[in-house]
Parts: C-alpha cells; sequence; structure tokens
C-alpha cells in the first residue's frame, strides 16, 4: 500500500488521470485538453486564494514616508549569548561621520569558540 493511499485512504490520482470511480478512460486528445482544464480550474482557484490572502495582509499595512530631519526609533536585537539581563555595557559616544558611517576598532578579544558542525568546524571570536 502506498503512503499517500494508507494516510488518505485513496489513491493518488495525478493531473493525467484525474477521473471518478466508474467514468471511462480519456485518451489522446480528450486527456490533454481535460488536463488543460484542469490545470486551468487550479491555477484560478490559486489566484482567489492569493487575492483573499493579499487582501487580509494588507489591512495590517501602511505606506510610511520619511523626509530629511525626521526622527525615528531603531529596535536593535543583540546577538545570542552577548548580552545577558542584567548586565549592563557603558555605551561611549561614536563620532559619526557625515555619510553616516563609522568606524569601529576592536579593544579586546574576550571569549573563543569553535562551533563544531557535521563537515566543518567554525571558529568563533566574542569581541569588545
Amino acid at each position: 500500500m502506498a503512503p499517500y493511499e494508507a494516510l488518505y485512504g485513496y489513491r493518488c490520482r495525478t493531473p493525467t488521470c484525474w477521473i471518478e470511480l466508474g467514468e471511462r478512460r480519456v485518451l489522446g486528445t480528450e486527456l490533454v485538453s481535460d488536463t488543460e482544464e484542469k490545470v486551468k480550474l487550479i491555477r484560478d482557484w490559486l489566484k482567489e486564494v492569493s487575492d483573499r490572502q493579499k487582501s487580509y495582509a494588507n489591512l495590517k499595512r501602511r505606506e510610511i514616508e520619511y523626509s530629511m530631519g525626521d526622527y525615528v526609533f531603531l529596535k536593535v536585537f543583540p546577538w545570542k549569548k552577548i548580552l545577558r539581563f542584567g548586565r549592563k555595557v557603558p555605551v561611549e559616544e561614536i563620532e559619526v561621520r557625515p555619510d553616516l558611517t563609522f568606524e569601529e576598532e576592536p579593544m579586546q578579544i574576550l571569549d573563543r569558540e569553535v562551533k563544531v558542525l557535521r563537515k566543518k568546524s567554525i571558529p568563533l571570536v566574542k569581541v569588545l
């Protein structure tokens, strides 16, 4: 017994053999035209479902435009295992260039770790 048949209780019917029990088998050009109709019907259903899902998703979206001088709030999540609850890292001032870039210089290597995967190992370095 095939897995599909065991799971759903009936045999899997591919698009080329979509027939109900008791129907005659279609051959030749009838088979091609019947398959094309079924594919067109499936595309219509998928388009209808996609449009419905898109309309639900678009209800929660809105266009936001920013202009020069606007203030925005950036939410930044720390990488795992770097910051723990209760530990405070003193923040120093950062010099920002006119093109909104800054240069970071590592001060000290805090920890080293080698993450071993199945076929390769990745060295991880925690830098202050």
